[in-house]
Order: C-alpha cells, then sequence, then structure tokens
C-alpha cells in the first residue's frame, strides 16, 4: 500500500479554470486502500482580500482518490503538527507551509505575490 495510516499530507486541489477557489487540505490518514485515502485535517482556501490562504475552524474528514489526477499530494514529517501549520512568504516571495517548528514547504509555483 502506498499510504499507511497516521502519515500526514498536504493535498493541492488543481484548479481547471482561472476563477476556480486555491483549495489545499492538511491532514492525516485514517483509513486506506489500494486508490481511496480517507483523511482527517483541515481545508484551506485562498482569500483574494487578504491574499492568503484561511484555515476552515472545523476539522474535516475527506476521502480522496489517490488516483485521480486532480489532487496534487505530498507527505509531511511525523512530526508535523497539523494544529499549527499555516502560511507564511518567504524572502524570495514565495508561499510556504509550515508549523513554525519541524518544516517549511515550498508550495507556490510562482511568487506569492503576481
Amino acid at each position: 500500500m502506498v499510504l499507511e495510516i497516521g502519515e500526514k499530507l498536504f493535498i493541492i486541489a488543481r484548479r481547471l479554470f482561472d476563477k476556480d477557489l486555491h483549495r489545499h487540505f492538511v491532514g492525516e490518514v485514517v483509513a486506506c486502500n489500494n486508490s481511496l485515502a480517507r483523511i482527517r485535517g483541515y481545508a484551506f482556501v485562498y482569500d483574494d482580500n487578504s491574499n492568503n490562504f484561511v484555515r476552515r475552524q472545523e476539522l474535516r474528514t475527506r476521502i480522496f482518490s489517490l488516483t485521480d489526477a486532480g489532487y496534487i499530494i505530498n507527505l509531511l514529517p511525523e512530526d508535523a503538527d497539523l494544529e499549527k501549520i499555516h502560511y507564511v512568504t518567504d524572502q524570495e516571495n514565495h508561499r510556504m507551509i509550515t508549523d513554525g517548528k519541524t518544516f517549511s514547504v515550498n508550495v507556490s509555483e510562482f511568487s506569492a505575490v503576481r
């Protein structure tokens, strides 16, 4: 099996059109089989007014297809603190996710402000 229960993931939903929402999800695998994963965590949606991703407060459980080309799925370190994950912009103007302690990952294809 590709994923194991307890692994932490950062998932980006690919946008099909310019006006589509920027949606990200950070969570922990609670169940999986060969093609589906049940993940419990937090949704993040891009807010045009603040020019940043905003975390939805409620904890959610979602099912993601591991074979769907509409998702980019990234493994996070096992010690990542999902409750503390937030977005920052680095010195080179790239958007990063971090828990402020154990990891930072560049999630920008381009600069955070275009």
